[in-house]
């Protein structure tokens, strides 16, 4: 088993699931476990790596060759909390034949049911057990790009600029740019490994928002009940069949936005929703956001107090806006997969990443495929052929610019 393949397992074993309703930064404490691990490895093959207070990890290769702009890998330790995180069982199936996947019992997947399996027929891939997510998002990113750091510091002779890494904490929750050192990360651009397919280069994103609802009941005995009870829960299910039943996610794609409920919990007097809200276009975006406004006014009116509160929080906004115009960033990852012999796929991303941000922070930040599929879920898997290329493309793009810096 190659080192790549060793290293992503290995990574997949730490639990780093982040926490949407913790009010620690990281949120939670078990992500600095593989962070530690990754500065330790990353001392290892001489690379001067630290973790900082908030939980991210940063090192610098030092640039081989003047002229070359300064470049920065990005990927986050965290997983997903959608879907249980802890004890997580890889399994390699080799050479994959297109058959159903027997996850477990009663768990299975094909590729009629899902396409992407289509994709990596042929490929050895990493599935889980069924039990738990896999980790690919983003251990699959985090991987190759140690694999990258052992490359250059095993290979001096290779002409580069400088190379800055960073691992960030709480990507998943939509808080792994918050306190990004811009200070120490001196890139001239980055790219994030946070990708899907290998090829895939993506610099269009949703703009991002989530917003929290508070409801605000009256209970009383149900025996006595009548006219008197107003149940908070069913407030919560009455302001979600208000909203557009066509954007939820269940039923949109490509560039159509969605509404997605990702937590309902409470009691007859208070209860909670919380949604996440995507749209790539800024103006329906904005009307996306509204239309909770206008439902919670309709139904404080209705009840004659103020039975929802909705708070609205804005998340990242679509990079596109900002790298139309730097698109040699783009073209040199084009460069770099195309002289991997991969055809690049330009696709919007139907999520966000830690560049989104980073992008509108005054770091061009794209994304790059890592060779993992179906995130956040049981049903994820990852690709050994395509992380492996993914690896190379990352060492093109550093090896590229470094010659068109000295062509210039």
């Amino acid at each position: 088993m190659n080192s790549l393949i060793e290293r992503f397992l290995r990574y997949v074993k730490i639990d780093t699931q982040s926490d949407h309703e913790s009010n620690t930064f990281p949120s939670t404490e078990k992500q600095k476990d593989l962070s530690k691990l990754l500065v330790k490895e990353l001392k290892e093959m001489g690379c001067d790596a630290f973790l900082d207070k908030d939980g991210y990890v940063y090192t610098k290769i030092n640039k081989t060759v003047e002229g070359a702009k300064a470049i920065g890998l990005i990927a986050h330790v965290d997983t997903s909390p959608d879907a249980p995180g802890k004890n997580v069982n890889p399994r390699i199936i080799k050479n994959y034949d297109g058959s159903t996947i027997e996850l477990n019992t009663k768990l299975s997947m094909h590729p009629n049911e899902f396409p992407s399996l289509s994709r990596v027929i042929g490929d050895d891939i990493i599935v889980t057990d069924g039990e738990t997510l896999l980790g690919a998002d983003d251990k699959c990113g985090v991987s190759e790009i140690m694999e990258v750091v052992k490359y250059f510091t095993s290979h001096p002779e290779e002409k580069h600029g400088d190379i800055f890494i960073c691992f960030t904490p709480d990507e998943e929750i939509g808080k792994g740019a918050d306190r990004f050192d811009f200070d120490y990360f001196k890139a001239d651009f980055a790219y994030t490994a946070d990708g899907s397919e290998v090829g895939g280069i993506e610099y269009e994103n949703f703009n991002a928002a989530s917003v929290s609802l508070t409801f605000t009941g009256k209970s009383i005995h149900p025996g006595s009940a009548k006219n008197k009870l107003i149940n908070a829960l069913h407030l919560a299910m009455e302001f979600h069949s208000l909203l557009p039943e066509f954007l939820n996610p269940a039923y949109t794609e490509n560039y159509e936005g969605f509404n997605h409920l990702t937590n309902m919990k409470g009691e007859v007097e208070v209860a909670t929703s919380h949604y996440i809200v995507r749209n790539h276009d800024k103006k329906l975006f904005n009307e996306q956001k509204e239309e909770f406004n206008t439902i919670a006014t309709f139904m404080n009116k209705k009840y004659g107090y103020e039975v929802v509160q909705v708070k609205i929080t804005d998340s990242y906004y679509n990079m596109y806006d900002i790298i139309k115009d730097h698109m040699e960033v783009i073209d040199l990852a084009v460069a770099a997969t195309k002289a991997c012999d991969i055809e690049p796929s330009i696709e919007p991303i139907r999520g966000g990443t830690d560049g989104a941000r980073l992008t509108y922070d005054g770091l061009i930040c794209p994304n790059i495929g890592t060779g993992g599929y179906q995130f956040h879920g049981r049903l994820e898997f990852a690709s050994i052929n395509q992380m492996e290329k993914a690896v190379e493309i990352f060492k093109q793009i550093i090896i590229l610019n470094a010659k068109n810096g000295l062509s210039n």
